[in-house]
């Protein structure tokens, strides 16, 4: 790669992070309110739509991840892709295949490319990270990661669901639920600030009332 290459990488990369955070910030109208609610079974889950090559999403990502073990709540994860990012598409490619694997191990090479995504400049740079995590896991690559287009087609069913919720920006956070006393679902304007305090909330609206018991005489 050249020097003048290198230089305009780095600009796009200041850019990017001097842009997107400011339109993370920006509360959204809910259009279609289908993908905010818990999976089967849970009363309370975060529901992101991200973008690997975010950096407002990186920022994010620890917050969330310590917030998901400590609640030990479901963390689910959409993908919706920022047109400008030359690798993100190819990332969110590869988490999939890895999901294949082992859900565990996809969300744990997301994990991984937000905290060096400062290092992932182009495809080439993101394929020889992927290629190191792979090796770290035993496994080999294919040739061919979506050779059928099937990871490529989920992951844009995923932005149009974004879209159909009315999500323009990335991160978009949420923290939704079921049968709670409270809203369904609640944006987290700043992560680190209001997670937590958002999750408390929310468990406290939806636990089940304490039976009380009476002694029979």
């Amino acid at each position: 790669m050249s020097r003048l290459s290198r230089y305009i990488l780095a600009f796009a990369f200041l850019l990017s992070l001097a842009a997107v955070p400011l339109r993370a910030q920006t509360p959204i109208q809910v259009l279609d309110a289908s993908a905010l609610h818990p999976p089967a079974g849970a009363r309370v889950a975060i529901v992101e739509f991200d973008d690997l090559q975010c950096p407002a999403c990186a920022a994010a990502n620890p917050v969330l991840m310590s917030a998901a073990a400590k609640y030990h709540i479901p963390w689910v994860r959409h993908d919706f892709l920022i047109p400008y990012h030359n690798w993100s598409k190819f990332a969110a490619i590869d988490a999939r295949w890895f999901d294949q694997k082992n859900k565990w191990l996809g969300d744990q090479y997301r994990d991984q490319v937000f905290a060096a995504q400062s290092s992932i400049y182009n495809p080439d740079t993101l394929n020889q990270f992927t290629q190191r995590f792979a090796q770290s896991h035993s496994l080999a690559l294919p040739f061919a990661i979506d050779p059928q287009g099937k990871f490529a087609a989920e992951i844009a069913a995923d932005s149009d669901l974004a879209r159909r919720t009315g999500i323009a920006s990335t991160p978009t956070i949420f923290i939704v639920t079921a049968g709670g006393k409270g809203a369904p679902f609640t944006q987290v304007m700043n992560p680190k600030q209001d997670l937590y305090s958002t999750i408390d909330r929310a468990l406290a609206e939806t636990a089940q009332p304490t039976r009380q018991t009476t002694s029979k005489k």
